[in-house]
């Protein structure tokens, strides 16, 4: 049992290799018996060959022998007793082997049989299809054979050599040993392979990886980059040259194709082949490179310095380039080398300029590089690279500062070697100020960082300009932070901050709210034509006022801005509602403890009251001021009526203050209002009760409170309980009423039926449909809200009945005017005088001929027998109603005034751009005419509302005064005079800053003009103009300054420059103590001595220093010898970041 013959795959393979010479592929698969033909299973036998032909190989057909395979095969294998998993002493055949091997052929479909050797080993036999065979010999080694493992050291580029295409390979080496491969994953640096199976197995495994690694390393692989336009000479026609250097070699050559942009050619094989073959390639490239005559030269060079070889926009690169049009030139970044190309004798010449140009910039051009921390990067570049930009211009250097990605903070400055070195130290300096730098927290409310900011950051930048050294940083809105941070040199934060802290006092004070109550009717008349009134009245109180919207509901008008322009501003707005109505306003006293019970749940009781007497305004005093002053306000009988109220309510809140709720439908509460009040009048008068109706925007809309004394409450309740239970009690009804007044009912949407049911208690009004000619019209609801109703509807069909119809003749032309802005004008005459007014058709031809009509000039259509028809309004009415519109209709025809103005003050009244006439026209509501320059014409026409008309032509002739006024004053101003002065003397005339001569103008009140440095011929002359007595005067104030310049002495003296900083002394204190000595500046010319006196002591200054400085010692005023690098000892000129400051050496004189 131990030794028994077993066919195979293996072993058939061995059989077959003997019977043929070249694998024979495209047949039937492996598992599937092949039936040949009869010459392929009996060929012919082979010639007998010559006596020295031993070569062993068949020929003929026996070559071509395709071996027959059979589709079972069957294996025997053994496992030895030390290797096996299962070693019970139980019967044989009823173990766990037993099971094992029946799963396994369960799996597989491969039949198992086990036997037992002498040694107790496990003999295994499997039969069945190859594929099932090798599967269940896989778990038989798996799950019957104790397993061990090894590591195989492969290198890592052989283990895909191993894996195969698709793990093909791997999967069939483990199907034949019997073992489990594991390859590290390609990122995995490991090179080991582990083989875990049997021993027999591993040493297969082990064996096959080596065979698959050994011949690896006889193979190369090779890339050769060459240019792309040589390729098509080393494949050659067809590609016929490439295949014989392969076939030649040995070595399989590829060659990108011309839609791949890629240099490269792969060459991979044996390694001597692959020699072979790039020594092939490379003597085809050099034949051809020499047959085109092109030359390759590297040229080294800094790398630095690449950018200033190129030139600005490349210029110097394009000089070279456009003599030698056959060079290219090519600079590779961050190495030291430039590569020419091109025909010799071209790329020497662009090889010798470019030298020149390397030597000429080595020679001028210098760099260094410092250490810069990062976080100050942005603060060197400056706001919009002010900073860096400022550096590179004043020394004419370039600065490279690294990016933030970079995170490195090394700054490289190239250029000239004084300008890199003096840019250097100011980049220190900045570096070094920023260090020195502090950073102060300001806490600000977050409401007010967009004020502050202001709209396109225009406020924060005159902030950062005014503090330019110091950084200014909001928070984001999302962090509802309110710290904004201040960083900079101290003095300037701290000076930023007390900046800052002050504007938010302002803000603070500006932010003061109040509301103010305007009737509605009157908020139009407060904006103004195109929102003049309220334009005018926030810049001059310089205060926001916001309006309600168009349809809102509320009368508040809210003013913001500091306290006392928001009253100005109230003052102003309550004065155009009194002069617009005949408003009254009174206050009434009331102890303020009374005021939140006479206000109301949510102004509940206040409301109902001011709702009560026609709307009236009632303003309570702040809660907690202890001021019992009310003040009402509104037409004056209704303000009486409120006073009288509330003084009623104080007394019953302060006598008894009883309440009581009651619930009704919300339609109910018109009805039990009545109509103007006249309902719950009658109540309120029979019981002394005050009963409040809730307002449209409580939540609680059926809820009715009664207030008063306990017995009236009672007794308001018990009416209005009746009141609504007879509101429950619903019946249907009809009423005749005549079909020609059933339009007026139904029309616009059934406005006057909705009107009805509103104010009767929801009741349901029916008129028949149209086309059935019934007069029957049927009311449902309430029993008393049906009566009313009915009661209502025969009022309105009275007044429809009476109703007559008046035709005003207005000239078409006029019919906009009279409109008004969106007929808001016709709107109020039917509102107020309960008439439906309608306007004829346009026709067009009326409108073709506008001539504007004069004042007493009749009219065109004055003459005609017969109006127009497109000129008729009707006005349908009660007779008297229809006559008052019809007044207030011709009142708003508009008429035309002349007024006579000046032809030469034409354009000041007109303005800047229009702005002037425009305002007027905006402020008086009417359409003023100017000629045209051409005509040369004084007489300006007025065009609108008469009363309108009268006070813009008043207004147009105050301004003609203003101007004629203005024109006196301007030529008595316009007095001129010209003064002769040395110009020597003018810088001194001027000031330092112009303070001088910005006194003499501020005191005479005068204009003095100074030649123009181009005028060279006129730079003596000094031009004084305004009143001739004003005028005289600068003049002689100029004259006296002039006469003390003459008496004054200059000299020059001649130092050695090296105690010149020595004299001037820390900040130009020396200077100035020498000058105040001896008064240098105001000196006399009989004073003349002092000057030489001084003199003598700047000569003994220069030698004391020098004597000291050639004998080796210090020399000091002040005991210590200054840092002439300090910028507090010897001070700069300032630089771009700090603000400007005085010079050390004092003002400059002449």
């Amino acid at each position: 049992m131990s030794s028994v013959a077993v066919l195979t795959q293996e072993s058939f393979a061995e059989h077959r290799s003997g019977l043929k010479d070249t694998e024979i592929t495209g047949g039937v698969p492996e598992d599937e018996a092949y039936i040949p033909t009869y010459l392929e299973a009996f060929p012919p036998l082979p010639d007998k060959g010559a006596p020295g032909d031993r070569s062993g190989e068949p020929a003929g057909a026996w070559s071509k022998i395709r071996p027959i395979k059979a589709s079972v095969i069957t294996q025997v294998f053994h496992v030895p007793l030390e290797e096996r998993r299962y070693k019970d002493n139980s019967q044989f055949g009823e173990g766990e082997e037993a099971k094992v091997c029946l799963d396994i052929m369960q799996k597989t479909g491969a039949h198992i049989e086990l036997s037992l050797a002498k040694d107790q080993g496990l003999s295994i036999m499997v039969t069945g299809k190859l594929d099932s065979v090798m599967k269940a010999r896989k778990e038989i080694v798996a799950r019957l054979q104790t397993q061990a493992s090894a590591t195989v050291i492969m290198p890592k580029e052989h283990h895909r050599f191993v894996i195969g295409k698709n793990g093909e390979k791997l999967q069939e080496l483990e199907l034949k040993t019997a073992t489990k491969i594991a390859i590290p994953r390609p990122d995995d640096p490991s090179a080991n392979i582990r083989i875990t199976g049997t021993k027999e197995g591993i040493e297969k495994a082990r064996h096959e990886i080596l065979l698959i690694s050994a011949e690896q390393d006889k193979r190369a692989v090779e890339r050769l980059s060459l240019e792309k336009a040589f390729h098509p000479f080393i494949a050659g026609a067809y590609n016929r040259l490439v295949q014989e250097l392969s076939q030649e070699t040995g070595a399989r050559i590829s060659i990108p194709p011309p839609s791949l942009l890629k240099d490269e050619i792969v060459i991979t094989g044996e390694k001597e082949a692959v020699a072979m073959a790039i020594a092939r390639i490379r003597a085809i490239y050099e034949e051809k490179v020499r047959a085109k005559s092109v030359m390759v030269v590297e040229v080294t060079a800094p790398a630095w310095l690449h950018r200033f070889i190129i030139g600005k926009k490349g210029q110097n690169i394009s000089r070279i380039t456009q003599q030698l049009p056959k060079v290219h030139i090519e600079f590779t970044d961050g190495e030291e080398r430039i590569s020419l190309e091109g025909p010799t004798e071209e790329v020497e010449q662009a090889q010798s300029q470019i030298q020149e140009i390397i030597k000429d910039l080595v020679a001028r051009m210098d760099y260094t590089e410092i250490n810069i921390d990062q976080r100050f990067h942005r603060h060197l570049i400056g706001k919009n690279g002010a900073n860096i930009n400022r550096i590179k211009e004043q020394y004419k250097v370039s600065v490279r500062i690294p990016q933030d990605s970079d995170r490195c903070g090394l700054v490289r400055i190239e250029g000239d070697p004084q300008g890199v070195q003096l840019a250097r130290r100011e980049l220190v300096d900045m570096a070094q100020r920023m260090e020195n730098e502090r950073t102060k927290d300001l806490i600000i409310e977050q409401r007010f960082h967009r004020t502050i900011i202001g709209q396109k950051g225009e406020k924060i930048k005159e902030v950062r300009d005014k503090f330019p050294e110091v950084i200014i940083n909001f928070p984001d809105q999302s962090q509802k932070s309110d710290i904004v941070q201040l960083r900079g040199p101290k003095n300037e934060v701290e000076k930023c901050a007390k900046f800052l802290q002050k504007l938010l006092v302002e803000l603070v004070e500006s932010s003061y709210s109040i509301s103010v109550p305007i009737f509605k009717q009157f908020h139009k008349n407060i904006i103004g034509k195109g929102g003049a009134n309220i334009k005018k009245i926030r810049e001059e109180t310089n205060t926001k006022i916001d309006l309600p919207t168009e349809n809102s509901d509320s009368e508040m008008i809210v003013i913001t801005g500091k306290k006392c322009n928001c009253e100005a501003a109230r003052e102003r707005i309550l004065t155009i509602q009194r002069d617009l109505a005949n408003l009254k306003e009174t206050e009434v006293t009331i102890p303020a403890k009374l005021h939140n019970s006479l206000i109301g749940s949510k102004g509940c009781l206040v409301r109902s009251v001011m709702e009560e007497c026609g709307g009236v305004h009632i303003h309570f005093p702040a809660e907690g001021s202890g001021v019992d002053k009310v003040t009402i306000r509104g037409p004056a009988g209704e303000v009486e009526r409120a006073r009288r109220q509330l003084l009623q309510l104080a007394e019953e809140k302060q006598v008894n203050n009883f309440s009581i709720e009651l619930n009704a439908k919300p339609e109910y509460h018109k009805f039990l209002i009545g109509r103007g009040g006249a309902n719950i009048r009658r109540v309120r008068d029979r019981t002394g009760a005050r009963i409040i109706f809730p307002s449209p925007d409580e939540p609680e809309q059926e809820r009715i409170t009664i207030v008063g004394r306990e017995e009236a409450v009672r007794l308001a309740q018990k009416e209005l309980e009746t009141l609504i239970k007879n509101l429950e009690d619903v019946i249907e009804d009809s009423m005749v009423v005549d079909p020609r007044h059933h339009r007026y009912f139904v029309c616009r949407r059934g406005q006057v039926l909705r009107e009805l049911a509103e104010e009767y208690g929801g009741v349901a009004v029916s008129f028949p449909r149209t086309g059935t000619h019934s007069d029957c019209v049927t009311l449902k609801g309430a029993r008393e809200c049906v009566t009313a109703a009915k009661r209502r509807i025969q009022e309105i069909i009275q007044d429809l009945e009476s109703q007559v119809t008046v035709e005003v003749v207005v000239p078409q032309r006029f019919h906009r005017a009279v409109m008004g802005p969106k007929g808001c004008r016709i709107q109020q005459i039917t509102r107020e005088q309960e008439v439906l007014i309608k306007f004829p058709e346009r026709e067009e031809s009326a409108g073709m001929s506008v001539c504007p009509v004069e004042n007493g000039s009749p009219s065109p259509e004055a003459g005609d027998a017969v109006p127009r028809r497109c000129d008729v309004i009707t006005v349908t009415g009660r007779v008297e109603k229809c006559e008052l519109a019809r007044i207030a209709l011709l009142a708003l025809v508009p008429v035309t005034v002349d007024v006579e103005v000046p032809y030469d003050l034409h354009r000041y009244i007109i303005g800047q751009k229009g702005t002037g006439i425009r305002k007027m026209m905006e402020e008086y509501e009417v359409n003023i005419w100017i000629p045209q320059p051409d005509q040369q014409s004084d007489v300006i026409k007025i065009t609108g509302q008469e009363a309108s008309v009268e006070r813009a032509r008043q207004a147009l002739l105050d301004r003609v005064k203003e101007l004629q006024a203005e024109q006196e004053d301007r030529a008595l101003r316009s007095y001129k005079l010209t003064l002769s002065v040395d110009p020597k003397y003018h810088p001194k005339i001027i000031g330092r800053k112009g303070a001088v001569i910005s006194q003499i103008r501020k005191d005479h009140d005068v204009n003095v003009q100074f030649p123009d440095k181009g005028d060279e011929q006129q730079q003596d002359l000094i031009v004084i103009w305004g009143y001739e007595r004003n005028v005289e005067e600068a003049k002689a104030a100029i004259e006296q300054m002039v006469a003390a310049l003459q008496e004054m002495v200059s000299d020059d003296v001649r130092l050695d420059h090296r105690v010149h900083a020595r004299i001037i002394g820390a900040r130009g204190k020396a200077i100035r103590k020498l000058m105040e000595e001896f008064k240098v500046i105001f000196w006399k010319i009989q004073k003349a001595i002092l000057l030489y006196c001084w003199v003598i002591n700047m000569f003994q200054l220069e030698e004391s220093y020098l004597t000291l400085t050639d004998a080796g010692s210090s020399f000091s005023f002040d005991k210590h010898a200054p840092d002439m690098s300090s910028a507090e000892d010897f001070p700069t000129f300032g630089s771009g970041v700090a603000p400007k400051q005085t010079s050390a050496w004092g003002p400059k004189k002449f």
